[in-house]
């Protein structure tokens, strides 16, 4: 049976951002979610997908860009999945991120509840983080100016995110803006090494091969932990991997790895066992110490933790008995 082709329609504005970052344009009745799109853009709409209550489509082309916009500043935006919404101000993320809390609990939770006071911003927008995790492959992912560029991509070898919907596919990274150096400079230097030494990158859809995933952590007292999962253990790789790594970043305070051949990436059911340095990186916040290791949770803002935990106090109202 022939699927029934859907719509092309056109100039259409899209109004609202809801659920996961989904843009929302309505369309006769119809609640439309766009992927690609931004309140105050008008745009044609390709119909993607059709059910009752709602539809989904993808922009094919803009007739005016929304005000609310902002330059991406990282080369990979668009298609890694790190970052949603860099092209949306700052300002208005926070409303839209404001807005699906209170949508949530009041709208959809039908609570009562006392005025909403406003998101307190980040001071950085940048390089915040205190956690990554990153992906080895040996099919990454080839963007459209590269396969139509002809050139031969014999290595596809790669150490990055994973493209949104596409386990097998990792994106590369030149560069990113989440965590700050020497963040970059590490996973740029165990790729390298890998490729230069013929280190095998894991298979993400059959399995197989030496590097798997690459964890790195960091404190706001400048500690850095690394830890380096395997699939496949050779031992005299992996000691020379390790040391180099040890030699060139002497700021790594905990160095470990761990041997991982399930067939899901997390750890938490894994031993993990140290190289070099200590097992965990402390982090300070005002007069509190924090003992991090590899399997802990913690926020990943650091800064704004400590915010939050001011914040918490404030209200608490503490008198001290």
């Amino acid at each position: 049976m022939r699927r029934k082709k859907l719509p092309l329609i056109e100039k259409i504005e899209i109004t609202d951002i809801g659920a996961r970052g989904k843009a929302i344009a309505r369309i006769e009745n119809f609640v439309t979610f766009v992927s690609n799109g931004l309140p105050g853009d008008i745009v044609d709409l390709q119909i993607t997908r059709r059910k009752k209550s709602y539809q989904e489509g993808r922009v094919v082309r803009f007739h005016q860009y929304s005000s609310k916009r902002a330059d991406p500043f990282c080369k990979h935006f668009g298609q890694c999945g790190g970052c949603r919404w860099q092209d949306l101000q700052y300002a208005q993320q926070l409303h839209y991120k404001q807005q699906e809390v209170t949508d949530n609990l009041m709208r959809i939770g039908q609570l009562e509840l006392p005025p909403v006071n406003p998101i307190m911003a980040s001071v950085n927008e940048k390089y915040y983080r205190n956690k990554l995790e990153f992906s080895f492959s040996n099919r990454r992912w080839l963007s459209v100016d590269e396969i139509n560029s002809g050139d031969d991509f014999a290595d596809r070898n790669g150490l990055g995110f994973h493209v949104p919907g596409k386990f097998d596919k990792v994106i590369d990274l030149e560069e990113c803006h989440l965590q700050p150096d020497p963040s970059n400079s590490i996973r740029q230097a165990i790729r390298d090494y890998a490729r230069e030494y013929g280190l095998d990158f894991y298979d993400l859809r059959n399995g197989g091969g030496m590097l798997r995933t690459l964890i790195i952590r960091n404190t706001l007292k400048g500690e850095w932990m690394v830890l380096v999962v395997l699939f496949e253990d050779n031992k005299k790789q992996r000691e020379l991997l390790l040391d180099h790594l040890q030699t060139k970043f002497p700021e790594i305070s905990s160095l470990m790895f761990c041997i991982n051949q399930k067939a899901n990436d997390s750890i938490f059911d894994q031993e993990i066992l140290l190289h070099s340095g200590k097992d965990h990186i402390i982090e300070q916040m005002e007069d509190l110490q924090f003992k991090i290791g590899p399997k802990s949770f913690f926020q990943t803002n650091s800064a704004q933790a400590l915010e939050l935990y001011r914040k918490v106090r404030e209200y608490a109202g503490l008198k001290g008995q």
